[in-house]
């Protein structure tokens, strides 16, 4: 049992594990296996030294104990909740200690495609369809959620948990991947949606008698539109 606990194979296990329990509590999107080793959170993840000091603290146990443990002392099984809440506590206590918030603002703020891992994710296919649409010609650099306001305002969004739907397929080559799963009437009314048309100017193109079935057919489209997500995303 020594000579495991001190093979490499062991402490490279022992160090993923870690990494991939600390990784989510950061605060970005995805599993630590979309992210590269460039990416500096993914480095951070790897700070065992830090985390076996941290959760010793949090919990009383660390690898001397366990050493100093006789063959009859009981282990307690920790659950995965305990180990989530734990992380969590133990994450957040090191980004407050080590002053790492504005860096990793700076790095949410500032992504580069070294940071992802070249495969069909969907946290590179934001990073990906934001890069490129603030680096048009004709659009202004401005982050998504400042692109999207209420149709008052002229630029439009939709609510709850469809909000970023009509960014996600603004680029023509989803529309074109989408028109073989719509009707020629939901197409119409994507087409004029992407165009940045309020609810209440395609109902009244439409025929609507009102904008509330303009906001259901939305819906349905935006429903297609993860549906067709999920059945492709093996794709690389």
């Amino acid at each position: 049992m020594l000579n495991l606990i001190k093979s490499d194979q062991f402490f490279v296990e022992t160090a993923d594990a870690v990494a991939a329990m600390t990784f989510p509590h950061f605060g970005f999107r995805g599993w630590k296996e979309h992210y590269t080793g460039d990416f500096p959170v993914w480095k951070l993840s790897y700070y065992l030294p830090l985390w076996v000091k941290l959760l010793e603290e949090e919990t009383g146990w660390g690898l001397q104990m366990l050493f100093a443990s006789s063959t009859t002392d009981r282990i307690p099984f920790i659950d995965a909740e305990f180990a989530t809440v734990t992380m969590s506590r133990v994450v957040h206590r090191a980004i407050e200690e080590q002053g790492w918030q504005p860096m990793l603002d700076v790095i949410k703020e500032m992504p580069c495609d070294e940071d992802f891992e070249k495969v069909h994710s969907r946290v590179r296919i934001d990073f990906l369809r934001k890069w490129y649409h603030t680096r048009a010609e004709r659009v202004k650099t401005v982050s998504l959620e400042q692109s999207l306001e209420d149709s008052r305002n002229d630029i439009y969004t939709l609510e709850g948990e469809n909000a970023h739907f009509v960014t996600d397929i603004v680029s023509e080559d989803y529309i074109e991947r989408l028109k073989t799963q719509l009707s020629e009437k939901d197409l119409k009314i994507l087409e004029l949606r992407v165009e940045g048309r309020t609810y209440e100017e395609i109902a009244r193109i439409m025929g609507y008698k009102n904008h509330s079935g303009i906001i259901k057919r939305i819906r349905a489209i935006s429903a297609a539109y993860e549906d067709y997500e999920d059945e492709n995303s093996h794709i690389c």
